[in-house]
Parts: structure tokens; sequence; C-alpha cells
């Protein structure tokens, strides 16, 4: 998973993510990772529009995000 983490600090990419929220719960979100720690990283959370911390080991999955059209053509994302 640092691969990706790494690539996408470069490239400026957005990633979506999954993982296990400070409450235990599973949540989703499109992330912008800034830096790559040991155990988290920093990146700016595109859902609440601000700066977050994630902890690496509540981190389920990143994969490069996609942008999605409803069936009018409208973009979201």
């Amino acid at each position: 998973m640092n691969g990706i983490m790494d690539r996408a600090v470069i490239s400026k990419q957005r990633l979506e993510m999954v993982y296990i929220s400070s409450n235990g719960d599973m949540s989703q979100g499109v992330v912008r990772i800034l830096e790559v720690r040991k155990d988290s990283i920093l990146a700016f959370c595109l859902v609440r529009r601000k700066v977050r911390t994630f902890k690496l080991e509540n981190i389920l999955s990143l994969f490069p995000y996609k942008f999605k059209k409803n069936m009018e053509g409208v973009a979201h994302g």
C-alpha cells in the first residue's frame, strides 16, 4: 500500500479510501495525501474539506478515485 501512497503524494492524485473511524465505524472518503509518516498519513479530506491524520493500521483499502457522473450526466465528486 505504501507504493500507491508515495505515488499519490508526488502526483497529487486523489484516492478513495476505506477506513475504520476513531469510533470503530467503517467509513469511506476521497483524500489527497500530503505526507506519508511512519504510522499515519496526513491527507486533505475532500468530504470534510480539511487536513486530517489517518492511522495506517485503520486504512482498509486505497485506490485511485474515479470521477463519477449520474444518470443526467452531471458530474459528482
